[in-house]
């Protein structure tokens, strides 16, 4: 009998650490925390009283909780469309990303929303007395949490604003990341980055994953068919559990479910110069097997923070004033791709072999990937 446990994990072996091959130099954390100022911070709700709850918030402060009202240059990509981010359409006006980002379960937007709606007000007065418009991710974490009872609060939201903080980021089943699945197997919170050289500069690109996607058979590791390999049991994918639900007995869709995917740099860029980093993601996430389910909803936010205090689009800016902001150029982005993709990549891997087995409601059940099956597939 496997065990289960119903702790998320903070600590342990990283996907480098089982003996992957993995392209590109990592920063100093191999996390979207090596973007300067840049902040991660969880709420973690594991509860089995008055409901069963796998589930929590993340949050992303692009440049730290003093700094969060400050305009990032911003751009989204989605490879499909069975999702929500909020924010997005004011992303594709104005380039700009003005609000700390959240992600959390499908049904728990509002909540999130609300959450940082409340803390920018407490900390922040003056942009939340003209209009904000928070920037809120989710995933489905149904199969393990009750995802109806309304177990994340704004509460939750804002306290996850409040422990936001640079360094070493948890993986695997900590914040919006709890409940998810991957793969068939467990699931959750990944990250990863790369250092960037151009020229006599360097920038780093830094990548957070919410990884809810792909099927069992599609998953591969440095090539290998790890997840058509394993011997880990898949019950989200291999039993009538959606029966529960409806009055018929119905299988879960393999493949079904969603990733956030949101990359980091320091390095300038322009609004559509972070688009074009976003629609590089899908690229990362192949690399692992997917083959973008349509029940999946794949959304992808890049931000830049350089040029600091440069983006005036506020209400109250003075009529005719102009910014002048740096840009890398074109001709010199495409390590930056290559970056996205591999951290992307490593990101998901991180977030797999993080994650730890997980029992949630009506008895249900998610496995990690084995550890020592990695460790064979990679010991040659």
């Amino acid at each position: 009998m496997t065990d289960i446990s119903d702790l998320p994990a903070a600590d342990g072996p990283r996907a480098r650490d089982l003996g992957m091959d993995l392209d590109g130099q990592p920063g100093k954390w191999n996390a979207i925390t090596d973007v300067p100022g840049l902040q991660v911070g969880y709420a973690t709700i594991i509860e089995d009283s008055p409901v069963v709850a796998r589930t929590g918030v993340t949050v992303i402060l692009p440049r730290g909780r003093e700094a969060a009202a400050r305009p990032c240059a911003a751009g989204v990509s989605v490879l499909n469309g069975n999702g929500e981010l909020t924010g997005r359409a004011w992303i594709d006006e104005a380039g700009q990303l003005q609000t700390p980002i959240g992600i959390t379960n499908s049904h728990a937007v509002g909540a999130v929303h609300c959450g940082i709606d409340r803390w920018m007000a407490r900390h922040h007065p003056e942009a939340a007395a003209q209009w904000m418009l928070p920037v809120v991710g989710e995933t489905w974490d149904g199969y393990l949490n009750s995802i109806n009872a309304d177990t994340v609060s704004p509460e939750h939201a804002e306290a996850a604003l409040d422990a936001a903080a640079g360094g070493r980021v948890a993986e695997g089943n900590v914040g919006g990341g709890t409940g998810m699945n991957c793969y068939g197997f467990k699931g959750g919170t990944g990250t990863a980055s790369r250092v960037v050289t151009s020229g006599d500069r360097e920038w780093t690109v830094g990548v957070l994953v919410q990884a809810n996607f792909g099927a069992r058979r599609e998953l591969r590791v440095n090539g290998r068919p790890l997840g058509r390999m394993s011997a880990a049991p898949s019950p989200m994918e291999s039993t009538n559990w959606f029966q529960e639900e409806t009055a018929s007995a119905r299988r879960a869709v393999a493949g079904a479910g969603s990733v956030i995917v949101i990359v980091a740099t320091d390095a300038p860029l322009l609004p559509i110069q972070c688009q074009a980093l976003a629609r590089r993601v899908p690229l990362g996430l192949a690399r692992t097997g997917t083959t973008g389910s349509h029940f999946s909803g794949d959304i992808f936010l890049a931000f830049s923070t350089a040029n600091e205090g440069r983006l005036h689009s506020r209400m109250g800016t003075p009529a005719g004033t102009i910014d002048t902001v740096e840009h890398l150029a074109w001709g010199g982005i495409d390590p930056f791709y290559a970056a996205v993709v591999e951290a992307t990549e490593e990101s998901v891997l991180n977030a797999l072999v993080a994650a730890r087995d997980l029992a949630g409601r009506d008895g249900h059940a998610s496995f990690a990937l084995p550890h020592e099956e990695i460790r064979r597939a990679f010991a040659s």
